[in-house]
């Protein structure tokens, strides 16, 4: 198959964009003998004028060549999926060689036959993530189309989609994760594909279901993310409870959560919302309804060990149901999070008594997410303030911040 190439006349794209590293990285490629090309995402976002977060390299040096090349800044990672890891200061850059074709059907259990770059882009996911950049030719390289649905905004399986969702179901995660990224219209046949393999997506690890899953809260579009996974149906093939709460009468407390937490990661993606705070949006309004049923309605006044045990028990049937498996500190810290809540906005208007809870250490993440409530509902905003004002009290008087939730006092 011939590629399309298109040069730098033909393209609007700022190389001051691509990390300098990157292009070096290339460079010492190119001057070892290899060919070298950005691929993925970071071409797709500089197309779209966007700046990339990763910078994905593919070369024809196999791995032990690359390590050869960057000696103590190469680390080989990997059995599945072998890559090299090159670090340049905090940086670590994703250097893979090109690979054969997959399996017609199968599950991919190993990936290491190496191929030709363009059998490289043939395995990938979608087309607009198969192009790829030589930062010094000044061309892109196309074998799928990808330049076209770019431009057209539209999401294309490479190959055929019911094939490659089998072969990795997390794929049918991350077609909706560009799909509320960009806003691109998926095409037909991949559209389709998603509906009949639905129930693939239980033959994927939970560790690499998760972390898309706290990667897309980190992203700044998870509202639309999560939309489409409910709609989808793959929610309720993995976070069961989720999914049948955001079908029901509260669901959107949810997502106005989660759309104030999208303006917060976008506007600041230096500094992003730790996941604990995150994971909070999707838990707390669960929470709410719970204390409503079991108490308020009731017209009792639960007490705060009350809230700790309703909120270790939503956590544990919210874990026990998932497919994702939670880490422990990930768990208590959300716990904490969701149960400090009582203390900082007090049911039917009681009067703060605790001011002590702005010492534990645990306390910044409660703030936050108490910061994105107020922004979700105004009620809340007075009752910001006035904690905001109290943690600023015992920072500015050297008080000692005790441990939170999984964590000892050092001495």
């Amino acid at each position: 198959m011939q590629p399309k190439i298109y040069h730098a006349s033909d393209y609007d794209l700022d190389i001051s964009l691509i990390d300098p590293d990157a292009i070096h990285i290339i460079k010492r490629l190119k001057e070892a003998g290899f060919i070298a090309y950005l691929v993925g995402g970071s071409v797709r976002d500089l197309l779209i004028k966007k700046q990339p977060k990763d910078y994905d390299i593919s070369t024809s040096a196999l791995p032990e060549q690359i390590k050869k090349v960057f000696n103590k800044n190469c680390l080989l990672i990997g059995r599945r999926f072998r890559l090299a890891h090159i670090r340049f200061g905090h940086r670590i850059f994703e250097v893979s060689t090109f690979r054969s074709g997959e399996n017609d059907s199968d599950l991919i259990v190993r990936d290491n036959s190496w191929g030709t770059p363009e059998e490289d882009v043939l395995r990938r996911d979608f087309t607009i993530n198969g192009l790829f950049f030589d930062p010094f030719e000044h061309i892109i390289i196309d074998y799928v189309g990808g330049w076209s649905d770019i431009h057209n905004n539209i999401l294309k399986a490479i190959g055929e989609p019911v094939t490659r969702f089998k072969q990795d179901p997390v794929r049918m995660i991350r077609l909706l994760k560009f799909q509320s990224r960009f806003d691109f219209h998926v095409e037909q046949n991949t559209s389709t594909a998603l509906i009949k393999c639905i129930h693939e997506i239980t033959k994927s690890s939970p560790a690499r279901i998760l972390e898309e899953i706290l990667k897309m809260l980190e992203s700044g579009a998870s509202e639309p993310f999560f939309r489409l996974m409910e709609s989808s149906g793959l929610l309720d093939q993995l976070f069961p409870c989720l999914d049948h709460f955001l079908k029901g009468k509260f669901g959107e407390d949810v997502y106005k959560l989660l759309k104030v937490a999208d303006q917060i990661n976008s506007g600041n993606r230096k500094d992003l919302l730790e996941r604990p705070v995150l994971l909070a949006c999707l838990l707390y309004p669960i929470l709410e309804r719970e204390l409503d049923v079991v108490f308020l309605s009731e017209n009792k006044i639960p007490q705060y060990g009350d809230v700790m045990m309703l909120t270790s028990s939503l956590i544990k049937g919210f874990i026990i149901s998932s497919f994702a498996h939670f880490p422990k500190r990930l768990s208590a810290e959300t716990a904490y999070i969701l149960s400090t809540q009582y203390h900082l906005t007090p049911p039917q208007g009681k009067k703060h008594t605790r001011t002590r809870v702005a010492q534990q250490k645990e306390f910044d993440m409660a703030l936050k997410f108490l910061d994105i409530r107020s922004q979700a509902d105004s009620k809340h905003a007075e009752q910001f303030e006035w904690w905001s004002h109290q943690k600023r009290h015992f920072e500015r008087h050297g008080h000692k911040r005790h441990p939170g939730p999984g964590q000892k006092e050092h001495h």
